[in-house]
């Protein structure tokens, strides 16, 4: 059974576990269009879900390279 849409985001993992099965369920094809519907908006709010967390983590991974390995200049 597809969950439905919940105000407080999932972490992560789970939200890419979530989506796993909600893919699972759409490629098995046994779900009927309104329920099929509602996976396949889950899914996307899901996935921008995922795509904001994994962007977050790659700014802060650039400002840690950034303060670890500042420039130098030249002297």
């Amino acid at each position: 059974m597809v969950k439905t849409p919940t105000p407080k985001s999932p972490g992560f993992e789970a939200a890419v576990s979530e989506l796993e099965i909600i893919v699972q369920e759409m490629e098995n094809g046994q779900l009927p269009l309104d329920q099929a519907l509602t996976a396949y908006q889950r899914g996307t709010a899901l996935l921008r879900h995922c795509q904001d967390v994994l962007g977050k983590a790659e700014q802060t991974i650039h400002i840690l390279e950034a303060n670890a390995n500042p420039e130098q200049t030249p002297s």
